[in-house]
């Protein structure tokens, strides 16, 4: 008998987006199975994690498919991980995640404001009452010459940092209390530990991108990985900076934060990337004819690598990002929209200055008002 779901809230993602508020006194442990993980030396390493619903039987609706993909996403940014792609799918999901050295995304992280950049890090996920709490301490600490206990209690939150166990146990774990929570369940959610696999940069690393990003094709749920909201590939090319950053790291053209450079190379990026998705996910038969890999037919992927080279036509990226990403869309040549932006010009931040945002990847000079952004 399935469990009951609770009346819809205004806001499902309550528990999800919420701040945390439990103070850690001991170091988190990431369990006991040993996995293959590389020496940092100093670099960063991607590892493809996956995991799957007790069973297979626990199936996500659209609500909790948003809610995992929003509290990976949220977990990615505190703990210093990469999300470079991944799909939610209704029982499993799987995450291309890149690990950075510890050490160096520390110091990035507190060479403009050292400990306090390190605190103002942490007040972006704990709650007021709780870094309230922790600079209490700390000032205590420090005022008995206990310089020692003090550096120790921030090491609580340093070594959680870049660590893989971890950061998937934080994910699984706060997703399977708030699932519970909405349906009244008790008990485990997920079947075991997490499953990861380290990746190499390069060849594998595209493969291990489209594999996962077309899971929704394999299973009949699209016929296109860009329709399937809840994996990278579409929400790059919805606008989402993080997810156009991830393609970029997987096919080679992008290394650093979101920059200028990367927003450039972007659209090669994602032109090549869905040749690329497109050959690998052609249909595969045994020599009887059976299908033992669904997938896209031999004329699609033609169509896609050959003929149009990776690009998407202006109806299918509007219509795309129309249904999944914006509202009131005004569409037209730049000169229209600026006229459009100075008539409005009350409606949008200080810092805007201009109108006109083109439509990347389509085959026109279309522009937008607005930024086709994921959720905008």
């Amino acid at each position: 008998m399935s469990t009951p779901t609770p009346p819809a809230s205004t806001n499902p993602f309550v528990g999800i987006e919420a701040r945390t508020t439990v103070y850690p006194r001991s170091k988190a442990r990431a369990g006991g199975h040993w996995r293959v993980k590389s020496a940092s030396n100093g670099v960063s390493h991607c590892y493809h994690v996956m995991s799957r619903t007790c069973g297979g039987a626990v199936m996500f609706d659209e609500v909790e498919k948003e809610a995992l993909l929003r509290l990976m996403r949220r977990m990615s940014g505190f703990l210093g991980m990469r999300l470079l792609t991944y799909c939610v799918m209704n029982n499993h999901f799987h995450i291309l995640v890149e690990v950075p050295h510890k050490e160096l995304w520390l110091a990035r992280l507190m060479e403009a404001g050292g400990e306090e950049a390190l605190l103002r890090h942490l007040s972006s996920f704990y709650s007021r009452a709780f870094m309230h709490e922790l600079r209490s301490d700390l000032k205590e600490l420090r005022s008995a010459g206990q310089e020692k206990y003090a550096q120790e209690r921030l090491a609580v939150f340093t070594r959680r940092f870049c660590d893989l166990s971890i950061w998937c146990k934080e994910i699984k774990e706060r997703f399977g209390r708030w699932y519970n929570k909405r349906h009244g369940r008790k008990g485990t959610l997920w079947m075991e530990r997490f499953k990861s696999v380290l990746v190499q940069d390069g060849e594998a690393l595209r493969t291990m991108a489209a594999y996962i990003d077309l899971n929704p094709v394999r299973a009949k749920l699209v016929k296109d990985p860009a329709n399937y909201r809840w994996c990278g590939y579409a929400n790059a090319l919805a606008g989402n900076k993080e997810a156009r950053q991830g393609l970029c790291r997987v096919m080679g053209t992008g290394e650093g934060h979101w920059s200028k450079a990367v927003a450039e190379g972007y659209g090669s990026a994602a032109e090549l990337y869905r040749q690329w998705l497109f050959d690998e996910g052609v249909e595969r038969t045994d020599l009887t004819g059976r299908v033992i890999k669904r997938g896209f037919s031999e004329a699609q992927s033609r169509e896609v690598t050959e003929g149009r080279k990776g690009r998407l036509s202006t109806t299918e990226l509007l219509r795309h990002r129309v249904r999944h990403f914006t509202q009131g869309l005004a569409l037209g040549g730049r000169e229209w929209i600026e006229g459009l932006f100075a008539s409005h010009r009350n409606c949008f931040g200080a810092k805007r200055k201009t109108g006109a945002r083109r439509l990347r990847q389509a085959e026109s000079d279309l522009f937008a008002l607005r930024d086709l952004r994921d959720g905008g």
